[in-house]
């Protein structure tokens, strides 16, 4: 049975907005219509600031933006299966990945309610010194303003509570511009908001052309941060232009996972082959370089690679796919392209390369040159290399030759080894036997070098989207 093609307006100041004008969301699987979305642009988002500016003028104490985020995590809990299903059909995504989006969107909701719970200051020990003898003093946590939020289409749900979820625990209105290709997700959870109790203003959604939704977000003054997931050379680009602002990015990664002769080789092959091909590969965090100590690689090539091949490539509204399409055909080509670059310049082609109905198949590639593309550049795609080394010195060495850094991995038993490699290896988030493809979403969460400069999670988004204020009192 089709599912109904869902048509949605923008939500702007509490309202349903059709501007006249409509983007088509098509499946990335078979190019069906999943949805209509009005088109938005620099009109509309010129009137989304303008509400949340002006919502913001009325603040919202904090428990009542707690008891706004319980209750749409209460809703999500609901209306899962809906939530789950809206993701897969506009970005592809297989359901089973889909719905652990959902679960932790949730978690997402549910950890920011207990941050606006508990927002504060601190005291500060003015006797601590002879001039604040006599004095009291302390800080206070305040909203920044408003913030204007990008989201990509890789999680059209969890990235947008991200965003959403932590600056309204913070007392900001947000303006959100998600990807184009998926907005059906955002929308939804603005729906969610709304029938959660969120006054107008505090939630706006702009679809639309991100040039003219983002140069709103960049000239205008009263939009004091902009948080933005997706590629680096518009996330740099974007904070060079908003000098003035606060600019939190979560950028990309070619994320390495090394593999000692001391590790369970099993566990290591089993959680890379699930971590590296999940939802096609289209994650900041999806392994895509594995380096294995020499003496064990021909063990973890052999319990890697029919893992690999076991995987189940098809229809992502199919309960046992595990790979379903890239967001669409050129990213597929473009992907497809770095792979017989690979094999060009000496890469061996141990799985997948090809096409199956069109999908790309999960792909390995053996010792790729050190200058290929998939060895220093994110693939964002179902592809990952396999490279033996000798020593613990060359594996980091070989991890941190790129310019990325925002999460990499380790499998190793023994301690000392694990504590070096968190020391040395230079990423925001460094695993020990699990793959680096792991994110609890009230974890700090955030890279360095070309990764992106802040952190995420609701502990720490919050206090990013907060200024800090000194009140002194003479006693």
């Amino acid at each position: 049975m089709t599912a109904a093609v869902v048509e949605r307006g923008l939500y702007l100041d509490g309202e349903w907005v059709e501007t006249g004008e409509w983007l088509e969301v098509r499946s990335p699987y078979d190019g069906s219509l999943v949805g209509r979305v009005a088109r938005g642009g620099a009109v509309e988002a010129r009137t989304a600031v303008d509400a949340a500016a002006a919502a913001m003028r009325e603040p919202l104490p904090a428990h009542k933006r707690a008891e706004v985020l319980v209750r749409v995590a209460g809703a999500l809990g609901r209306r899962a299966d809906e939530a789950a299903r809206l993701i897969s059909a506009e970005a592809g995504k297989p359901l089973k990945a889909a719905r652990v989006e959902v679960a932790r969107a949730m978690s997402t909701y549910t950890m920011s309610a207990v941050q606006a719970r508990t927002l504060a200051g601190q005291v500060v020990p003015m006797d601590a010194s002879q001039a604040g003898e006599g004095k009291m003093a302390i800080t206070l946590r305040l909203p920044i303003g408003v913030v204007g939020a990008i989201s990509p289409f890789n999680f059209p749900l969890n990235l947008v509570a991200h965003k959403i979820a932590p600056a309204l625990a913070a007392g900001c209105a947000v303006v959100l511009k998600p990807a184009s290709q998926t907005p059906l997700a955002a929308l939804f959870l603005a729906e969610l908001e709304a029938d959660a109790g969120l006054p107008p203003g505090w939630l706006n959604v702009v679809v639309g052309p991100a040039a003219e939704i983002g140069d709103v977000l960049v000239d205008d003054e009263r939009v004091r941060l902009i948080t933005f997931t997706g590629s680096g050379s518009v996330g740099w680009k974007l904070r060079e232009r908003a000098a003035r602002k606060k600019v939190g990015l979560e950028l990309g990664n070619a994320t390495p996972v090394i593999v000692q002769g001391d590790a369970d080789v099993e566990d290591a092959a089993a959680r890379c082959a699930a971590n590296a091909f999940s939802f096609a590969g289209q994650s900041c965090i999806s392994v895509q370089r594995i380096y294995v100590q020499r003496d064990v690689y021909d063990a973890f090539k052999g319990a890697f690679l029919p893992r690999v091949q076991a995987l189940t490539v098809g229809d992502p509204a199919d309960e046992e796919t595990d790979v379903g399409p890239l967001i669409s055909p050129a990213e597929r080509d473009r992907v497809l392209a770095w792979v017989e670059e690979a094999v060009a310049q000496g890469g061996t082609l141990l799985a997948g390369g090809s096409l199956d109905g069109g999908l790309l198949r999960p792909t390995v590639i053996e010792t790729p040159s050190a200058d290929a593309k998939l060895s220093c550049e994110e693939a964002f795609g179902p592809v990952c290399t396999l490279q033996p080394y000798d020593t613990l010195d060359e594996a980091i060495a070989l991890a941190n030759g790129t310019r990325y850094g925002l999460q990499a991995g380790i499998f190793t038993r023994d301690l000392a080894t694990a504590l070096r490699a968190g020391a040395e290896l230079e990423f925001g988030g460094v695993t020990v036997n699990e793959a680096p493809t792991f994110r609890a979403d009230q974890m700090p969460y955030g890279g360095t070098k070309d990764s992106g400069n802040t952190k995420e999670g609701p502990a720490w988004a919050v206090r990013e989207m907060t200024e800090e204020r000194l009140v002194v009192v003479q006693l």
